[in-house]
């Protein structure tokens, strides 16, 4: 199933499969079906650093959520914490797409994304909202 999966992503551009991806997750997480129930599912093992309590020791960097928009899907997954960003005080539209290229035989990204973002105001109002209370850095640019 992952190779059909990644097959339709990499068909499409770089960016737009990034969106579809967590459009796509957060859409599975809020449906009640089965994938749903296994992403609450995901196992802790909690660990203690700086007087901060983990989830567990794998966490996603900045740059994937950089609004704040998938914050209790992106924890489903079972991270142990989430950089959010990079934010900026006022929304950026960022480089000219397109931006983020494959380099698929070396199984890796060039991200020239720059900040693009919708700034600090709406993931203020992001923050509000959230759910899930585990640890989140915000990267701030």
């Amino acid at each position: 199933m992952y190779k059909f999966f990644r097959s339709i992503l990499f068909w499409l551009p770089a960016e737009f499969s990034h969106f579809l991806s967590l459009t796509l997750l957060k859409w599975f997480y809020k449906m009640p079906c089965q994938l749903n129930r296994a992403l609450k599912k995901a196992p802790h093992k909690p660990v203690k650093v700086a007087g901060l309590v983990f989830k567990n020791p794998v966490g996603l960097a900045g740059g994937f959520d950089k609004n704040g928009d998938y914050i209790e899907a992106l924890f489903a997954l079972g991270f142990g914490f989430i950089e959010l960003g990079t934010v900026t005080p006022l929304p950026q539209k960022g480089n000219s797409k397109p931006r983020l290229f494959r380099l698929v035989k070396q199984s890796a990204l060039i991200n020239r994304m720059g900040f693009n973002n919708k700034g600090v105001d709406y993931l203020v109002k992001r923050l509000e909202r959230r759910k899930y209370n585990g640890v989140l850095g915000i990267n701030i640019g």
